[in-house]
């Protein structure tokens, strides 16, 4: 699968992002030199941890029969120390439903085996750029 960035040359930074059939606005901050016209790239980055987890939530509550009803994931980001190599990610997770404690303790652990948890946290992503 790919995943084609362009540029919208009508604006100072703004890029549009084709996944399948989706499009999605991005672009950098203010600050930046941006628009603030969509979610910058940390956002994004930010958002598929928040997205995985909330979508593995719903997944396994279905297969397990766990009476989930709502998700809602919020993730805070601490990019103070990205320059020295630590970027950190925290999520807090609201769950809707009659769950017990048992189940909302069993979801809040599978919650952080989402794979894309997984593959931010444990595996080496190796990247290569190159002119096409």
């Amino acid at each position: 699968m790919s995943i084609i960035v362009r540029r919208d040359i009508t604006h100072p930074m703004r890029h549009t992002v084709q996944i399948r059939d989706h499009l999605l606005v991005v672009d950098g901050t203010s600050p930046e030199g941006g628009e603030d016209a969509g979610p910058s790239a940390h956002d994004l980055y930010d958002a598929a941890l928040g997205t995985c987890e909330a979508l593995t939530l719903v997944w396994y509550a279905r297969r397990k029969d766990i009476p989930l009803a709502d998700v809602e994931v919020i993730v805070e980001r601490d990019d103070s120390q990205e320059r020295q190599g630590v970027y950190k990610l925290a999520t807090k997770l609201k769950l809707g439903g009659y769950l017990t404690d048992e189940q909302r303790e069993e979801l809040l652990r599978v919650a952080s085996k989402c794979p894309v948890h997984k593959l931010m946290a444990s595996v080496i992503t190796e990247i290569t750029t190159e002119l096409a």
